[in-house]
């Protein structure tokens, strides 16, 4: 079954367009690589997705037209979006972020907060051993792993999730990665991922999509693809333990 369907999208900020006719489709229940260089607009088609940019063309999100939503509709309707920077609140405690999540979900499904937020805590234990400190007080990759779970404990069908591994050391980046295939078979979950380690995203991903300048250049099956393949066509040779650039996009 398509959970989401884009026809012709453009998008952009004020006269510049970042986004040039996107036609893509994601089936439910699978994990999509979004991939591409500096500035080829992955952010941006998160961003699309959730309503939060200056969009055109056509969005189906489980066959509703969501195109003129808002980005509050959109989050109300099950489109869970990991922003880059993961946008946590800091004055509060790891367990005040992730009851936040739960606020955002259904209201048939608000009786299993308790069991949901235990769930978490077994995906990533450490959130439950923090879970008093203040989210300023965490590292990266748990700030990470917090960002994640508040998402998910708004029980979205479709999780977008925007550059996971920016600034985290490499294990902290495999450990987290090893958990997007569990996330999505336990949650039921569709995710879409732009992420800079083209390697580590292809390794959990069923599809990859390659954006190059606004425009899908690329959309093949995971397993079909090599990364010397990717990098050499549209990602350029940079080593994937570099660390991504500020901006709206980063280098694999």
């Amino acid at each position: 079954m398509t959970l989401l369907n884009l026809r012709d999208v453009h998008a952009g900020y004020g006269r510049v367009e970042a986004l040039h006719g996107i036609d893509l489709s994601l089936d439910e229940g699978s994990i999509v690589a979004l991939l591409g260089a500096n500035g080829a607009g992955k952010t941006t088609l998160l961003r699309a997705i959730s309503r939060a940019v200056r969009t055109t063309g056509q969005l189906l999100y489980a066959g509703i037209d969501i195109s003129s939503h808002s980005t509050a509709r959109v989050s109300r309707a099950g489109v869970g979006h990991v922003p880059q920077g993961r946008g946590t609140f800091n004055a509060l405690t790891v367990e005040e972020n992730l009851r936040l999540g739960m606020l955002a979900r259904p209201k048939a499904l608000r009786a299993e907060s308790a069991a949901d937020l235990d769930r978490i805590y077994a995906t990533f234990p450490v959130l439950q051993e923090f879970r008093h400190r203040p989210a300023a007080a965490l590292s990266g990759g748990q700030a990470q792993m917090l960002a994640i779970g508040r998402a998910v404990l708004a029980r979205p069908r479709l999780l977008l999730v925007d550059e996971p591994s920016l600034g985290l050391a490499p294990l902290t980046t495999i450990n987290l990665f090893d958990q997007f295939r569990q996330l999505r078979e336990e949650w039921s979950l569709t995710i879409l991922l732009a992420e800079q380690n083209a390697k580590l995203s292809l390794a959990v991903a069923d599809r990859a999509v390659v954006l190059a300048r606004g425009a899908i250049a690329l959309d093949e099956r995971a397993d079909q693809l090599t990364l010397h393949d990717l990098q050499s066509s549209y990602l350029g040779t940079a080593d994937d333990s570099a660390q991504p650039h500020d901006g709206d996009e980063a280098t694999p």
